[in-house]
């Protein structure tokens, strides 16, 4: 059974940081792209970034290019969200998720944490 588990969320000032980190099981997760998706109230969920397994290559969706930051440990079997900058509309609820394949920059990933809530204020 696939398990995606996000952790570090809470609240943070305006200018802040936090880093999400998301343990995976049940997979080999050293072959699997992983990304990072948000969701505020009453709004959809959105694409953040994510990060291939082959080579680890990243994408950011541009509100958050030179701000946040995605790593990978394959030897944990964790991903990162490094959030640095923080702004209030950073606010939402935060969804790691896993894919076979290449393509990264997708909303058809096959595997979904819970997610951890993020609060920004100002």
């Amino acid at each position: 059974q696939v398990q995606l588990v996000e952790s570090g969320g809470g609240l943070v000032q305006a200018g802040g940081s936090l880093r999400l980190s998301c343990a995976a099981s049940g997979l080999t997760f050293s072959t699997n792209t992983m990304g990072w998706f948000r969701q505020a109230l009453g709004k959809e969920r959105e694409f953040v970034g994510g990060i291939r397994w082959t080579d680890s290559y990243t994408y950011y969706t541009d509100s958050v290019k030179g701000r946040f930051t995605i790593s990978r440990d394959n030897a944990k079997n964790t991903v990162y969200l490094q959030m640095n900058s923080l702004k209030p509309e950073d606010t939402g609820v935060y969804y790691c998720a896993a894919r076979k394949g290449v393509v990264v920059v997708t909303m058809n990933y096959d595997y979904w944490g819970q997610g951890t809530q993020v609060t920004v204020s100002s």
